[in-house]
């Protein structure tokens, strides 16, 4: 019974992922240069004749480059993963199907990093970790998201799976020492390739296991960073110069170039010194008591404090080091969330099994519920808030629903906010066997052909944000809404028609609003974002 229950807890985190995937299909425009490039490989595998001739014809990277040369390396690994069941399901939605594999494949490895926190700490510290995770909402959204830090991040949760402390007496062992070892060759091999700031936090746990003598820095620690580089660089360098066409070329390399040596990230933004311990991780971590009362009392309490203490330290001196850059965003440090709510598991799981031995650990215990359950609505609100940044998507499936099959040719002009909202090649209507509508999607972003009256002559439609920029005579025959802040109801007071939030929020709406809070509800407010647009004829 004991093991059907915690599989069935575990079980939380694959929903999850899938059920967020669900309810949020689309993409943004940091996942871009993945999304398409998964999408390439997909459709098209890797050109073996005419490659120069292909790439730029098919390939979409070469057009829409970017700043700096990106690693095809997980893409590549993705559309493998996901080619079999694309060729297997007649008509599956790829761009979900691909997305899927990932999600699901950071669900395996945070339920195996789960599986190194019962044999550390125990069967009710893995599920207490279990529930944490599963509550918190940027892990279970973005897990499932085609950007480079979550194409490491799988990975690098299975390295620091294999740092999670052990007793004293087999940290010396053998099988320890292969783990340790393990885990920083991974760490080296996904900061080659994906994420360079993942050589702080390999060097932060390097020097703490060579600190507590479990490594040798000869034997163990520049054996490991050798290896990982020789793989990493071996895979990297091979792959991304033939399909960028150039060589050699390390694309981690070349951003780290790029926007550390020459400062270039820095135009992005930059946040305060602070950054990351007082607004980054307390949104990462989302529930209060994780640091307000978990994690302090793991650190208060005699036979939690060692191997908290050993958790904690390497992962947040990666965050105080990294803390010098001045461009900070949270994805940078999303690695040590799991580890990070390891050690709240802990304390979370102290007071939980003494609840019957006090009054203190009983009211302790019933915070814990509570704020738990806070943190699941609170996480599911953002997620109903989150689907609706998409509006170019939706405008571009609602203008296929309303053209296809029109006229033989179609051509549409997709403006930058359209193509920053969702759009994506999965999306986009393949070219049809003959008798089938043939779609030409454009995207456009120099002003001066924008300008241009002649260059809109060419297009039948337009998904623009805003309709005066669209030169000629136009129709709008359809508008779609985006997310523009958060009002509240008042009772009687009706919510606005026209998001296109979905028939299960609408229906949850509906109940809390008649049944809990007797009218009252806090709704996002939407305003319009891109126009479905049709030239007028004549």
């Amino acid at each position: 019974m004991r093991r059907l229950s915690d599989a069935l807890l575990a079980s939380l985190i694959p929903l999850l992922v899938l059920l967020h995937l669900s309810l949020a299909p689309y993409t943004k425009v940091e996942e871009s240069f993945n999304i398409q490039a998964t999408h390439d490989l997909l459709t098209y595998g890797l050109p073996m004749k005419n490659k120069g001739t292909t790439l730029r014809a098919q390939y979409d990277h070469l057009t829409f480059s970017g700043s700096v040369p990106r690693t095809f390396v997980g893409t590549l690994a993705l559309a493998g993963a996901s080619w079999p069941f694309a060729w297997l399901v007649e008509g599956v939605d790829k761009q979900i199907l691909v997305r899927a594999v990932l999600g699901l494949f950071n669900a395996f490895c945070i339920l195996s990093f789960r599986n190194g926190v019962a044999k550390v700490f125990g069967r009710n510290t893995a599920n207490w970790y279990i529930i944490l995770q599963a509550s918190q909402f940027h892990v279970m959204y973005y897990a499932s998201r085609i950007l480079p830090n979550f194409l490491a991040f799988g990975l690098s949760t299975l390295a620091l799976r294999n740092l999670l402390p052990i007793s004293e007496v087999n940290s010396a062992s053998h099988t320890s020492r292969q783990r340790c070892r393990q885990a920083l060759t991974i760490l080296t091999i996904i900061g080659i390739i994906f994420r360079s700031e993942l050589a702080i936090l390999l060097a932060t746990h390097s020097l703490y296991l060579l600190f507590q003598r479990r490594l040798s820095l000869i034997q163990d620690i520049i054996p490991s960073g050798l290896l990982g580089l020789v793989i990493g660089l071996a895979l990297t360098i091979p792959i991304d110069s033939y399909l960028w066409l150039r060589f050699p070329l390390w694309p981690e390399l070349s951003g780290f170039i790029f926007n550390i040596m020459q400062g270039q990230s820095e135009n992005w933004g930059t946040s305060p010194l602070h950054f990351y311990f007082t607004s980054a991780l307390p949104r990462l971590l989302f529930n209060p008591l994780i640091y307000q009362l978990c994690i302090p009392f793991a650190l208060f309490i005699q036979p939690l404090r060692k191997p908290a203490l050993d958790i904690l330290i390497p992962n947040l001196s990666f965050v105080a080091i990294y803390s010098l850059q001045p461009h900070k965003e949270w994805r940078f440090i999303i690695y040590i969330v799991p580890p990070l709510l390891a050690t709240a598991a802990t304390g979370a799981s102290w007071i939980w099994t003494r609840r019957a031995k006090s009054l203190a650990y009983r009211l302790l215990s019933l915070a814990l519920i509570a704020s738990t359950l806070a943190s699941f609505a609170a996480s599911f609100g953002m997620l109903a808030v989150s689907r609706l940044n998409y509006p170019g998507a939706e405008a571009l499936n609602r203008l296929h629903a309303l053209a296809d099959g029109s006229k033989g040719v179609v051509s549409v002009h997709l403006d930058t906010l359209t193509c920053m909202t969702g759009v994506t090649r999965f999306l986009q209507i393949p070219p049809q066997p003959e008798g089938g509508t043939q779609w030409i999607y454009d995207k456009t972003e120099d002003p001066d052909r924008l300008l241009n009256a002649g260059f809109w002559e060419g297009f039948d439609y337009a998904l623009a944000e805003r309709p005066e920029k669209v030169i000629g005579k136009w129709e709008i025959l359809d508008t779609v809404d985006g997310f523009a802040g958060v009002g509240i109801l008042r009772p009687g007071e009706e919510r606005a028609e026209g998001a296109w939030t979905g028939r299960i929020w609408e229906t949850v709406e509906m109940g809390m609003r008649r049944w809990v809070t007797r009218g009252w509800w806090v709704r996002a407010r939407m305003e319009p974002r891109i126009r479905v647009m049709r030239k007028q004829v004549g």
